[in-house]
């Protein structure tokens, strides 16, 4: 654990100009175990490129904007959708940001403490023109998930726009700079951190000042905690008073008839369950396109949850578990004596969500015989059973989802078009969880708490090694192979201790993602951070082997990428991740090489 700075409340005056002279006493002041390199090496990873109109910071594309415009559109959501509603948007808004800088951070120093990368937030913050947070107190310890954070800042840019045209406020109104807190915090913890605003020159007092700890300590949060939920129904922690029931039906619980309540903060995320919000209050029929273990499902239930037939049943069912021959008498029902061994009638999952919602799992399985009885059923309202004579009428509103792309289903023959026609009354494409990073941090808490109480097993946390690599990991199974991860790590970890990296997966899947450096050969390798070992100067060999002929430039560069795409197992997104360059960068090098090059 490491108290990293500590000072007592008071008037704080901060600039520019002394940002950087304080960060330097602050890490010279021995408390912290080495110098804080200045500026310089984070203002080289901002690229400017006017011919192609484009400005990035490391990987990440960024713009110029003037703060006059950032006023203006503040101006607007405020007068347009009210103060509640643009406090939550700014809020998400600065989450998303924080959390990608927190992931930043961490590549940013890869030989730096868990402190010192820490504190890199607010130089990255400074950097881009969102004020100095001064850090008046930061208590962090990852392997035990204990965090308490204290920052100050006089010159907040939120204020500067608020009080012209609004005046003295009667709340906190930095808004962008607590959610980039808490998004940041949170990314580098592995777990949901809260900050909240106890002092704002907004309202009159001499300087802003945040306060940030986990979620669950706080006692009365739920104001800070709605900026935070795109949707009511996302993003609903555990709060529990000392009087409250752990095995009520308390709808901010995370267990029981709540456990699989939608988690998230995501720009892919938040769209999805915008538009997930948008349909639940009518009847259309919704199909939900994604890959395997986004959480179609989730939004499935979710959906039917805040319509109105959540009263009525919600029947599930896999279209691809069943066996062509059963899939009619499973959907539709059958009829006693309507084949051998059929002893008694029974209803079909139309009947038994009758009134309710029926979610029809990999729709695109369905065998063509049971395509044309759906479609019947979809237009006439009515079924058959199997073996019966007469109809039934049912009331049932279908959602649908699939993994496939059904409009090549169509072009291929195995799907009809006019059934595809019917079921994509309204379509919500869920992103794969590599395109929606600042969610990692909420699910992995979510899990934690999930499992911890399942199991009955205190778990402190992530060390830090599980925290980059659960971040950075690609995620093939996207939502369900994160969740699948973590409950393994539940289940090895001893009590109240935190899950370190070999719990999570019995191979070497996720070193894919720890943290690589280049040894003195000049390719890149796994490092222990915990162990604090970087296998020496790697420099001083590379420049042996430049010296003395056997390497070029343009030879190093073929080893990184070749070591970088073997190291990712083929992905180019990771690989371009590992070398500190975006996707197109390396797809252009990729390009110019032949592939017995790599």
């Amino acid at each position: 654990m490491l108290r990293a700075f500590s000072r007592p409340g008071g008037e704080i005056t901060v600039d520019m100009e002394t940002v950087q002279r304080r960060t330097g006493q602050l890490f010279n002041s021995g408390l912290v175990d080495r110098e804080f390199p200045d500026f310089s090496d984070l203002v080289s990873r901002l690229r400017f490129v006017p011919q192609e109109g484009r400005i990035w910071l490391d990987t990440h594309r960024v713009m110029l904007i003037n703060v006059s415009t950032l006023c203006s559109l503040r101006g607007e959501l405020v007068d347009t959708i009210g103060v509640a509603k643009a406090r939550g948007l700014l809020t998400r808004m600065g989450y998303s940001a924080g959390s990608r800088d927190a992931a930043l951070a961490r590549k940013l120093r890869p030989h730096s403490t868990t402190a010192e990368a820490f504190l890199v937030g607010p130089l990255l913050r400074a950097l881009k023109g969102g004020a100095v947070l001064e850090p008046v107190q930061v208590d962090i310890d990852i392997a035990t998930g204990h965090f308490l954070g204290e920052f100050v800042s006089v010159d907040s840019f939120e204020v500067d726009a608020h009080t012209p045209a609004y005046g003295l406020a009667r709340e906190p109104i930095c808004w962008m700079t607590t959610g980039y807190a808490s998004g940041y915090t949170s990314t580098f913890m592995g777990r949901s951190i809260l900050y909240r605003e106890v002092e704002c020159r907004g309202m009159g007092a001499k300087h802003c000042r945040i306060i940030g700890k986990p979620i669950e300590s706080w006692e009365d949060a739920e104001e800070d905690i709605r900026a935070l939920q795109p949707e009511e129904f996302v993003n609903r922690y555990r709060q529990l008073s000392r009087d409250s029931d752990p095995a009520g039906d308390d709808p901010n619980l995370p267990f029981g008839d709540n456990a699989d309540r939608i988690v998230g903060a995501s720009p892919g995320f938040v769209a999805a369950c915008r538009m997930l919000q948008k349909v639940a209050v009518t009847p259309a029929r919704v199909i939900f396109f994604g890959e395997t273990g986004v959480g179609k499902e989730m939004f499935a239930r979710t959906l039917h949850r805040i319509s109105r037939r959540s009263h009525k049943p919600f029947i599930a069912v896999n279209c691809a578990a069943i066996p062509d021959n059963l899939i009619e008498s499973e959907l539709f029902g059958v009829q006693r004596g309507a084949y051998t061994g059929a002893q008694e009638s029974r209803p079909g999952r139309f009947e038994r969500a009758d009134g309710g919602t029926l979610f029809l799992d990999e729709v695109g399985t369905l065998t063509p015989t049971a395509q044309v009885k759906l479609l019947r059923a979809i237009q006439q309202g009515e079924i058959e059973r199997v073996g019966d004579t007469r109809t039934r009428k049912v009331d049932v509103r279908l959602v649908a989802a699939t993994n496939i792309d059904l409009n090549e289903a169509v072009k291929e023959g195995t799907f009809r078009n006019d059934l595809l026609y019917r079921l994509n009354v309204f379509s919500i494409h869920i992103p794969p969880l590599r395109d929606r990073r600042d969610d990692i941090p909420m699910l992995m808490d979510h899990f934690l708490s999930k499992y911890s109480a399942i199991y009955d097993k205190p778990v402190t946390g992530f060390t830090t090694r599980a925290v980059d690599a659960l971040y950075e990991y690609d995620y093939p199974g996207n939502i369900r192979e994160l969740e699948n991860l973590i409950e393994r790590g539940v289940i090895l970890t001893e009590d109240n201790e935190p899950i370190d990296l070999g719990h999570l997966s019995a191979t070497d899947t996720l070193l894919t993602s720890t943290m690589m450096r280049l040894d003195a050969r000049g390719t890149l390798h796994a490092v222990d951070e915990e162990a604090g070992g970087d296998g020496g100067d790697p420099l001083a060999g590379l420049m042996e082997r430049i010296e003395g002929g056997n390497m070029t430039f343009e030879s190093l560069e073929d080893e990184l990428i070749a070591a970088a795409m073997k190291r990712s197992g083929g992905n180019v997104s990771a690989a371009a991740r590992l070398l500190n360059m975006n996707r197109h960068q390396l797809d252009y090098r990729l390009r110019k090489k032949k592939p017995a090059d790599l």
